[in-house]
């Protein structure tokens, strides 16, 4: 199978090298093709347009930023669906609007294409790894039939259902990530305020039942002052927003949702939008100056 991949960014670049790695052909689409230099040395083809890249594979995926991109890359005329030939599989791998991913699923129906919907967690190392966790949406036939190249990609690769549950369950993993990486920020707040070394307490907690993949990962970065993004800021609101929007119609009110989503709102407000999302440790340290010194 001819593959072609859209969004070719922190995680894409790496999830395409896995591609080449496992002996698949790929064709990229870059805006910016300067970026892509060292994937084209490692394999890849760079097309110029979208519209050829659709024509010429018979796998498209797509990863890309925000649900506006999703929309524009499947639906603009000179774009995915309007081009690609009938019995071509679509993946978006983005994490998007559940209610979009059904839409293009019927839209693709329509030019005789199937469609999936795969988001994935892991972030870039698991991206540059190979070990992300992906989760399926869409007929299950389609995603039998792309299964070996989702595993190219991911550690974990599990079905979930029809088209837009690999979205749902993409959005309730990132509620559970919003819970720990602000649990992890309070710890290390709460020692330094209680004057305890918390670089030296990270792998003690790991021990017990306060253990996470946020403190084992996030916790060292953020404290040894490395904020660069394994997942951006920016990105991570957009997927809280996702959440806190599906809750709209269903008569749940997650609270800590929304409250994590407002901290980094904050933060993204002050110019850290582009930090990787271990910097809501920064929301802490600001609230600590902004309070002042208690006396015990």
């Amino acid at each position: 199978m001819k593959i072609g991949f859209i969004g070719v960014g922190v995680m894409g670049k790496s999830m395409v090298k896995n591609l080449l790695k496992n002996g698949y052909e790929v064709e990229i689409y870059a805006r910016q093709p300067e970026k892509v230099v060292d994937v084209v040395s490692e394999g890849a083809i760079l097309i110029s347009s979208i519209a050829a890249l659709s024509k010429r594979n018979d796998i498209i995926i797509t990863m890309v930023g925000f649900p506006r991109d999703v929309r524009s890359v499947y639906f603009d005329e000179d774009k995915i669906l309007n081009n690609a030939k009938a019995g071509t599989i679509v993946i978006d791998m983005t994490t998007s609007s559940p209610s979009l991913a059904r839409e293009v699923y019927l839209e693709a129906q329509y030019h005789g294409i199937q469609s999936l919907d795969c988001p994935v967690t892991g972030g870039s190392i698991g991206a540059k790894e190979g070990t992300l966790t992906i989760f399926g949406g869409g007929d299950q036939n389609a995603y039998e039939q792309v299964l070996p190249i989702l595993k190219a990609m991911g550690k974990t690769v599990v079905y979930v259902g029809g088209p837009g549950l690999g979205q749902h369950a993409k959005l309730a993993n990132q509620i559970g990530v919003a819970g720990a990486i602000a649990a992890v920020s309070e710890m290390i707040a709460y020692s330094k305020a209680n004057g305890l070394d918390p670089k030296a307490l990270v792998e003690v907690w790991n021990t017990g039942s306060a253990a996470s993949t946020q403190l084992k990962v996030s916790a060292p970065r953020a404290l040894s002052g490395d904020m660069t993004p394994g997942f951006f800021i920016k990105h991570f609101i957009k997927d809280m927003n996702l959440a806190i929007d599906e809750t709209e119609n269903k008569g749940i009110d997650l609270k800590m949702l929304h409250t994590v989503r407002d901290m980094y709102v904050k933060l993204a407000q002050e110019g850290f939008g582009d930090l990787g999302t271990q910097a809501l440790v920064k929301y802490y340290e600001e609230s600590e100056k902004d309070n002042g010194p208690k006396n015990n």
